[in-house]
């Protein structure tokens, strides 16, 4: 059976880089807030090129405290994408405000155009999230932000390294926020995540919202919580990150073989913006059979995926909001025909070539 990803493969090709920084940060005796973490945020502030990174401990974290250092709250509204995992809003109403959801484009990705169609007064900030590894429109987005004076937030869990215009995801916004989750582009060996800016007022907030709230010890300036890196996740991101251009490079050289050898007519291959490179986190194919397909590649020994079967308005837990089905159609067809094939560093060719065949037979 062919694996939608393995961890062990990936851990494999650097394991003894893994292993002597584990070690290092083992025997050093001090774990969490020390230099390794300090070394992890200047090296992925420099990669990025923004002037600050503060680790935490979940992309879902980095999320909810970007919302709060911005003092978004109650009556608020931010807005952010209809089809994207249900974390993006999480970190919304964690802090009592309130989603309001755009459509996707053709690409996934928070659609541009409809941006300004639901700006209220109440409208505070946007939420692109570049989903599966694809660099949203920043271009227009940014320039409707400006021109609305609202902030943004960029949701680059699954985007480590995307670009767009030559641009890292992550440095368009007022806040970028990232997750480290072990099967990301740049994943520690369990959960963690980070926000870079460049302002120092943020900076400076967030690292003591992280931090219960305090800058020096047993002065607490803000209700903060507690959100730390520790010290050996944030060595094992420092070897993850050494890494990180060749793995984007592995995913896409995978991503271009479906793309190219694919030939089913019963399947629609994912489209790539003019100006992105996308880094290929999820490889998510449209079919309107979407389950005979599913069941047609477990059949052949290929495992997928669905991302994700039902969108964040139709989750029970927004109920309250009141979203009916059909609030958001294209969400909700995406939601019913993705699926995601197997992309990952250390896939080999041979397990490439056999999801090709597989999805090629698909209806034949």
């Amino acid at each position: 059976m062919i694996e939608f990803v393995s961890l062990k493969r990936q851990f494999d090709l650097y394991s003894s880089e893994y292993e002597e920084a584990a070690l290092r940060t083992l025997r050093s005796g001090w774990y969490i807030m020390g230099k390794e973490l300090e070394t992890f945020e200047t090296q992925f502030a420099q990669y990025l090129g923004v002037k600050y990174c503060v680790g935490l401990n979940s992309g879902l974290d980095a999320l909810t405290l970007a919302v709060r250092a911005l003092g978004i709250g109650s009556g608020d509204e931010v807005i952010v994408p209809a089809n994207t995992y249900i974390a993006s809003v999480l970190g919304i109403t964690e802090n009592g405000a309130t989603p309001v959801f755009v459509e996707p484009d053709e690409y996934f990705c928070l659609d541009a155009d409809k941006i300004e169609s639901v700006i209220t007064p109440r409208t505070k900030a946007i939420l692109p999230v570049h989903l599966y590894g694809q660099p949203c429109d920043m271009r227009k987005i940014c320039t409707i932000a400006e021109k609305h004076g609202l902030y943004i937030i960029e949701d680059c869990a699954q985007s480590h390294g995307a670009r767009l215009d030559g641009k890292p995801t992550g440095t368009f916004g007022t806040i970028g926020c990232f997750s480290f989750y072990p099967t990301k582009p740049l994943g520690a060996l369990g959960d963690s995540g980070a926000v870079v800016t460049n302002d120092p007022v943020l900076y400076d907030r967030l690292r003591k919202l992280r931090n219960y709230g305090s800058g020096t010890k047993y002065i607490n300036e803000l209700e903060g919580v507690n959100s730390r890196l520790d010290e050996v996740q944030a060595a094992m991101l420092q070897v993850g990150l050494k890494h990180l251009d060749y793995g984007n490079a592995y995913r896409r050289h995978i991503a271009e073989r479906y793309l190219s050898e694919i030939r089913s007519p019963l399947i629609v291959l994912p489209k790539t913006r003019q100006g992105a490179e996308h880094v290929y986190h999820i490889f998510g194919v449209l079919a309107e059979n979407r389950d005979a397909l599913q069941k047609h590649m477990e059949e052949c020994g290929v495992k997928t995926l669905i991302h994700y079967p039902i969108p964040p308005h139709l989750q029970e837990c927004y109920a309250r909001l009141g979203h009916k089905c059909g609030s958001f159609p294209i969400s909700e067809s995406y939601a019913k025909t993705e699926l995601s094939l197997p992309v990952y560093v250390g896939m080999p060719e041979e397990d490439v070539d056999a999801v090709i065949k597989a999805a090629n037979s698909f209806g034949v």
